[in-house]
């Protein structure tokens, strides 16, 4: 997990499955013990936003790999190929375009995910970005208010809300299912 933001909620995920240990990526040296990737951040942090580049290279090296990465917020900007923000860091891994606030507060609501099944996910959006394009290589997985809000790209995911945030754990179960092979 590469945390940008410091209030991400590490126990949610070591829950979903015994065997599975979070840790934080610090060095390029972590991203080879890792088997799945979260990159993490609070959707105003984008421009801001520093890390060594040697783990933006490992990461851009794992992704070619087709190596299972999930950008949740600002984590999401970073892996676009186009944003606002054409930061240092940009690791431009999937074929998508974010464009500027889908709301500009906190929101909470559900989303259809049918990729997850037909009970509705709690989603909580806080002063998020939405993606505007995508390449015809790029799957969505959801929508908010006719803006996309969630895409799949191989063993890539993305999402402008914060899951972490909800007891539903169904969007990080998608994704350790994506880093398990099963899907």
């Amino acid at each position: 997990m590469l945390s940008l933001d410091r209030t991400f909620n590490r126990p949610c995920l070591s829950y979903l499955d015994p065997g599975f240990q979070v840790i934080e990526v610090r060095t390029r040296e972590n991203c080879d013990s890792i088997h799945g990737l979260l990159i993490v951040g609070s959707e105003n942090l984008p421009e801001a936003i520093h890390f060594p580049e040697e783990i933006g290279e490992r990461i851009k090296e794992l992704a070619g790999l087709d190596f299972p990465i999930y950008g949740i917020c600002a984590g999401m900007v970073l892996m676009s190929k186009g944003s606002p923000e054409q930061g240092n860091n940009r690791l431009g891994l999937m074929d998508v375009t974010v464009a500027g606030e889908l709301m500009a507060s906190k929101i909470e609501t559900y989303l259809s995910i049918p990729a997850l099944g037909t009970k509705p996910v709690k989603a909580v959006f806080d002063e998020s970005h939405y993606i505007q394009e995508v390449a015809p290589n790029v799957g969505i997985l959801s929508e908010y208010n006719g803006k996309i809000v969630f895409v799949r790209q191989g063993n890539l995911l993305a999402s402008a809300f914060h899951p972490d945030s909800s007891a539903d754990d169904r969007v990080y179960r998608y994704f350790l299912d994506i880093v398990n092979g099963k899907i």
